[in-house]
């Protein structure tokens, strides 16, 4: 049947080369929180469907996409690019009223922070009188093997990444601090089996203790919120809350998170 002139007008033209459709590909990704099925892909650009999955596996493999569990999202170099790797500012806008909260909830210090490389990154510190006795600090570091923070973050991680990130000498902070890579990996899998809370006593500073759950995103954690006491605090009735503030969190940031992964984050 020939097509008439109308409907050639309104027929999409697929670009001709190779650059213009993956630049289209791309396109259908406005931001770093944006999750796509190849569905979805192939229907944003009107490319064929076997054409969008093989250029979505050449973006794949050059680091400009990566899998999001149900489907695709924007990869770490498209990211890094654009200036939002670092960008927190939307972790930290959500996070913020869960922090005080349970600042206030628990009378303790609170923590949110980011995993970067082998480092938890403290990008924000709540509390009162309490909070000048952690020796912590907004844009400060410290290590990730033994901070609950590093470790909540962590164990959702592959074996293969954690030792890539935290490398063979682990750091001793005090005389509590897990020294080895063996040990790590017991305690992670401890974080695991206790759906994703860490705990840590006099590991990273003595005589401070610390309970951390992580913000999930598709692709895996994102950052992790923790509550700061000394070792003496009664964290059996803290947890509950920080796990809770976590999760609040995450599903604020992506609301459709426990439907497109097919599960529910109090599963894991």
């Amino acid at each position: 049947m020939s097509v008439g002139p109308v409907e050639a007008r309104e027929r999409p033209t697929i670009p001709p080369s190779m650059v213009e459709r993956m630049t289209l590909i791309l396109d259908a990704f406005p931001g770093r929180t944006t999750r796509l099925t190849l569905e979805e892909v192939a229907r944003a650009t009107h490319l064929p469907r076997s054409t969008a999955h093989r250029i979505l596996d050449q973006l794949l493999k050059l680091g400009w996409l990566q899998h999001a569990g149900f489907g695709y999202c924007l990869g770490p170099r498209a990211l890094q690019l654009a200036g939002a790797a670092g960008d927190t500012s939307e972790l930290r806008a959500v996070a913020a009223p869960h922090l005080h909260d349970l600042m206030l909830r628990t009378g303790l210090t609170v923590h949110l922070a980011v995993l970067d490389e082998g480092c938890v990154h403290y990008l924000d510190k709540l509390g009162s009188r309490t909070a000048v006795t952690v020796p912590s600090r907004v844009g400060g570091y410290a290590p990730a093997h033994c901070t609950a923070l590093g470790r909540a973050m962590l164990a959702w991680l592959p074996a293969e990444e954690v030792d890539e990130l935290v490398g063979d000498d682990l750091r001793a902070m005090t005389t509590s601090t897990v020294s080895d890579l063996a040990s790590l990996h017991r305690e992670l899998h401890r974080v695991r089996v206790r759906h994703g809370l860490a705990v840590e006593r006099g590991e990273c500073y003595d005589d401070i203790a610390c309970v951390a759950a992580a913000v999930h995103a598709p692709e895996g954690p994102i950052g992790a919120i923790s509550v700061v006491g000394d070792s003496t605090t009664a964290y059996e009735r803290v947890a509950p809350l920080v796990l809770d503030a976590a999760r609040q969190v995450s599903r604020e940031l992506y609301p459709d998170l426990e439907h497109r992964r097919g599960r529910v984050l109090r599963s894991v």
